[in-house]
């Protein structure tokens, strides 16, 4: 497809974005799985589902790079409101994220983890934090280096990450990480009427929205441990475009120093992932680079 048709398909799904999330999700997703289909994916091993826990969803797969040694590593974190979602959605996506980074040079770990019937507030953060122990521990088996990690969330799987960069009140072990990425993630919970995916903040963070703020990464922005990047689509979810500006904001407030914040103009809330491994490669290059300068 040439480049200025997508993009006029992305403008139009995302005039109707917020009229109907699912439905603009699917045309989205089905608008890149023939170009992610023919996407390059040579000199990449993939060794899968290996088990960082003891649940069947604590799985995650490597994405190693032919040849690697002592490589930076990309962790990946999916989303799915909370209730839903996997590290392979299709049989092309979450799979293009880790492939790409791969083919620049990163081992890529796809991580899944419990969902909310399973694992209520704070289980995905405890998830993510097992995950990263793993990679601590084995990476460097595939050519890794357990110094050298970059966390990065979608959605629910950026809760996950932000509430494990951020706040320090769970006993989850210290991120280990040298800097932390979350696109278009849910920064603040909340069930209000717009939020089309309010029953899965629920079934996350419970019945009790008096709990809410306290629980929700905003209220921890000044706490993150390490460098942040923020990225947010064009066409998001609703508020979650307004949280990403404000935790930014908070963060830049607590250090004297405005962090990076991204919105990827076309885009929305699923094709902020879906085009990675195609050829427009304008955000993996904003990571890498952030993530070079987190390491230096």
């Amino acid at each position: 497809m040439r480049p200025e048709l997508l993009t006029r398909r992305l403008r139009d799904i995302g005039a109707r974005w917020q009229q109907d999330i699912r439905q603009a999700g699917d045309e989205t997703k089905a608008l890149y799985l023939p170009l992610l289909a023919r996407s390059p994916k040579t000199r990449v091993d993939v060794v899968g589902n290996l088990a960082y826990g003891d649940h069947p969803r604590q799985v995650l797969d490597v994405y190693r790079p032919t040849g690697a040694h002592r490589a930076p590593v990309v962790l990946f974190v999916h989303g799915g409101a909370f209730i839903r979602g996997a590290k392979d959605i299709n049989a092309e996506m979450y799979g293009n994220v880790l492939t790409w980074f791969a083919r620049h040079g990163c081992i890529g770990i796809n991580v899944e983890y419990r969902l909310a019937q399973d694992a209520p507030y704070p289980g995905g953060a405890a998830d993510v934090s097992l995950a990263c122990q793993w990679v601590a521990r084995h990476v460097h088996a595939f050519g890794g280096d357990p110094g050298k990690v970059c966390l990065m969330g979608h959605s629910a799987g950026g809760t996950h990450v932000a509430t494990l960069a951020c706040d320090p009140f769970h006993g989850l072990a210290p991120l280990a990480a040298r800097c932390a990425v979350l696109v278009s993630a849910r920064l603040k919970a909340d069930t209000l009427a717009v939020n089309p995916n309010a029953a899965g903040v629920r079934a996350y963070f419970g019945n009790d929205p008096a709990r809410y703020d306290s629980w929700s990464p905003l209220a921890h922005a000044a706490r993150a441990s390490v460098p942040v990047l923020v990225a947010n689509a064009e066409y998001e979810n609703p508020l979650l475009d307004i949280y990403g500006l404000e935790f930014a904001l908070a963060l830049g407030k607590a250090r004297a120093a405005a962090p990076l914040h991204i919105a990827l103009p076309d885009h929305n809330h699923v094709s902020i992932m879906a085009h990675f491994n195609t050829p427009e490669q304008w955000l993996g290059e904003q990571v890498l680079a952030f993530f070079e300068q987190s390491c230096g």
